[in-house]
């Protein structure tokens, strides 16, 4: 097996931390929901490190709904796997969390290392092309608005898929350091394991548990940087008093809100940030952070109760996910799902898969999901044209 062949997951701060995962002690990988099932695996390694992928379509088992299209890409349901080896990397050096710095697993990281640190970065040909038509999306946008003027939902999150197929990528981990090279996400996260590839760029947790304390960090606003210092104050000036972004901000903050109010003890459930500007490489975002103290640990029971995540999904949830899944022509698969891991205290940290590549191996095929929250004061050709934005600027980081 050659080390491009090897399951790894690497979550990557962006500050100088990054927690690595390599080849697998344990699986379980399934395409159904079972609570015991999970719970079981969880209690069997409740002194490891478990990674998991969490697939959009849990929504499904959760909620009681279902989904009109097949999930092009196959990435399981779930997958939860304990890594033989688990590294935390920090700017002054490493150390081993699970599994001892033998000859073969230090040539592997020696590898990974020298893969991060070449900035010799190879050009893919990805020709990712729309799914979705211009005339069918701003026709999907008026339908939605039909939603919303008759108070069906008071926000959603509307994505569409950009794919490529026959697609071969030779260099899987170079492209994922290439794509981090210019992105810099504080939620950065590339995992192979089997045919399955996720290259992540993104800038949003989704949830974090340290002891009783449960926080989620909804995404919703989105600026430009300026060109230089003076634009880029602008830029933030022109996000912050933007009724329509902080609008829908303020509406998911409130479904999370109600999302926590199940599984937090009575009273703390809390708005710590609202609206917070945080900027990055490429963007500035408004996030807000609400947490809770929690009257359950039980992952599954949290599950149930959080996912999938109201930035991706709308407000009221149950509604806007079947409003999606009416009007949406793609499965999301595991974009507007999370990937993430829990450790040996039972404290975990998830992120939300936006801003990222999805790739089958077997089947030679690329998908790419973006989207925008709609409300009733949305423009369809803005939103049209903030969607072609973000897959731009991804293209032009692998075409570069």
């Amino acid at each position: 097996m050659s080390y491009e062949d090897i399951p790894v997951c690497i979550f990557n701060s962006n500050n100088g931390d990054r927690l690595i995962g390599f080849e697998c002690e344990d699986v379980l990988i399934s395409f159904a929901f079972s609570a015991e099932e999970i719970n079981q695996f969880l209690s069997k390694h409740q002194n490891d490190y478990v990674f998991l992928s969490l697939n959009y379509n849990l929504k499904n088992p959760l909620l009681n709904l279902s989904s009109r299209h097949e999930d092009e890409q196959g990435f399981p349901l779930i997958l939860l796997w304990t890594p033989k080896t688990v590294v935390n990397f920090k700017s002054e050096g490493h150390d081993f969390l699970r599994g001892n710095p033998t000859a073969e697993s230090m040539a592997f990281l020696d590898w990974l290392m020298e893969m991060e640190t070449n900035e010799n970065y190879h050009i893919y040909n990805i020709p990712l092309k729309a799914k979705t038509s211009k005339d069918d999306y701003l026709k999907k946008i008026e339908l939605i608005k039909t939603h919303l003027q008759r108070g069906d939902i008071y926000e959603v999150n509307y994505c569409q898929e950009f794919y490529a197929e026959g697609i071969e990528i030779a260099h899987p981990l170079d492209l994922y350091f290439k794509l981090n090279h210019f992105t810099k996400a504080p939620f950065s996260a590339y995992l192979r394991f089997n045919e399955h590839f996720l290259f992540c760029s993104s800038p949003e947790r989704f949830i974090q548990k340290k002891g009783t304390k449960l926080i989620s960090q909804p995404i919703k606003g989105t600026a430009a940087r300026g060109i230089d210092h003076l634009a880029d104050e602008q830029n933030i000036l022109s996000l912050v008093n933007d009724p329509k972004e902080t609008s829908e901000n303020i509406m998911i903050v409130d479904l999370v809100r109600n999302d926590l109010s199940k599984i937090a003890e009575k009273g703390t459930v809390d708005v710590e940030e609202l609206c917070k500007v945080y900027s990055f490489p490429t963007v500035h975002q408004l996030i807000s952070t609400v947490s809770c103290e929690l009257k359950t640990t039980v992952f599954t029971e949290i599950l149930h109760a959080l996912f999938p995540m109201g930035s991706m999904t709308g407000a009221p949830k149950k509604r806007a996910l079947e409003i999606i899944d009416e009007l949406e022509d793609f499965n999301r698969g595991l974009y507007a799902g999370s990937i993430g891991y829990i450790d040996p205290s039972g404290d975990f940290d998830f992120n939300v898969v936006i801003r990222s590549l999805i790739y089958n191996q077997e089947k030679k095929r690329v998908s790419c999901g973006v989207g925008s929250a709609i409300t009733i004061t949305s423009d369809a050709e803005k939103e049209y044209n903030e969607c072609l934005l973000k897959i731009e600027k991804l293209r032009n980081v692998i075409t570069s």
